[in-house]
């Protein structure tokens, strides 16, 4: 069988141009047309805008992609995937944890619409660079131990976390997703608004980011 591609001809266009705007007016463009042009002077260039952008954007973004969520319908559950979010991390304030806990909580499942079955991963790979080795190990496996709580779900193991005890995080992944995950379902509960964690993700996202090896 002959896969043929949809005519690119076809397919609407936005009219090209103009360049976005840029964040600071004193700033300047790099037009190039592909990064192989790109000499020290841009790259420094854009080094150096950078630096300011990230610092100012990287959890402004953070906070858009979760506020875009705060109207989605649900599939089931009483309350859609914001406000679990939401109450997650309310828990986790008013039980006295740490700034970092509660921006991991509140983040904790942002993907779980988007990439369900990778959601953990994804996360951590949105907050690694920022956060300890602990959330980290939490973020990623938080979905698997949340099986210990819906032990009657027919294509669930709810053992399958064992296979980790003993490892250092254990204790910390499975408190989590008892207190903070299995848990934030209700429409009842009278979770803070996004608007109350903005100076704790702020502040969580102006840390120096960590570099973790690749590989």
């Amino acid at each position: 069988m002959v896969m043929r591609t949809r005519n690119v001809s076809k397919l609407p266009l936005l009219e090209a141009g103009p360049n976005s705007p840029l964040a600071k007016p004193d700033w300047a463009y790099v037009d190039k047309p592909d990064l192989d042009a790109f000499t020290v002077e841009d790259w420094q260039i854009l080094d150096r805008q950078r630096v300011v952008y990230d610092a100012e954007q990287r959890a402004a973004q953070a906070l858009r992609m979760l506020a875009a969520m705060a109207n989605d319908t649900t599939f089931g559950y009483v309350i859609n995937n914001y406000r679990h979010c939401l109450q997650s991390a309310t828990m986790a304030l008013r039980d006295g944890h740490d700034e970092e806990t509660v921006v991991v909580a509140l983040f904790h499942d942002i993907g779980f619409i988007t990439c369900p079955e990778t959601h953990g991963a994804f996360a951590a790979a949105l907050l690694g660079p920022l956060i300890s080795d602990k959330n980290i190990w939490m973020l990623e496996h938080h979905d698997l131990f949340q099986g210990h709580h819906v032990h009657d779900h027919p294509d669930t193991d709810p053992n399958a976390r064992e296979r980790w005890r003993g490892h250092p995080h254990f204790e910390w992944t499975a408190e989590y997703v008892a207190k903070y995950d299995q848990n934030a379902i209700s429409a009842t509960y009278e979770n803070a608004p996004l608007d109350a964690f903005v100076p704790i993700v702020n502040r969580v996202f102006a840390r120096p980011p960590r570099i973790r090896p690749r590989g």
